[in-house]
């Protein structure tokens, strides 16, 4: 799984606070078994960022990290496609909480993340 101590940068005086609040590692499980985590690694003033994002065992997936890039609209964090194939989207319904959808092989998975470390 991620290292605890993934290279986080605190987003710069100019990022708008909500993006801001998407910084830090974010951990949780998909459909209730499946363990992830979502680290949040640069936010840019425009909404950008760069993440990685590790998982345990997902059905026939062996664990594994993959880095990725996206952008933050509104309260959604959209990532572009992983190098496994995932598509992962997480929306921030309240401060500390990440509504994470991860989507792979036809296959779509849910939960409800919380921050671990900023």
């Amino acid at each position: 799984m991620l290292d605890q101590a993934a290279a986080i940068v605190p987003p710069g005086k100019g990022v708008p606070a909500r993006y801001a609040a998407f910084s830090g590692i974010w951990a949780g499980q998909l459909n209730g078994m499946y363990d992830g985590k979502l680290a949040v690694l640069t936010v840019s003033s425009g909404g950008q960022v760069t993440v990685s994002y590790a998982w345990g065992d997902l059905v026939d997936n062996k664990p594994g990290v993959a880095d990725g890039s996206g952008r933050i609209v509104g309260n959604t964090l959209k990532l572009g496609r992983l190098p496994n194939g995932a598509d992962i989207t997480a929306t921030m319904p309240s401060e500390g909480t990440l509504n994470v959808t991860y989507a792979l092989a036809g296959q779509t998975y849910t939960g409800s993340f919380a921050r671990v470390s900023q």
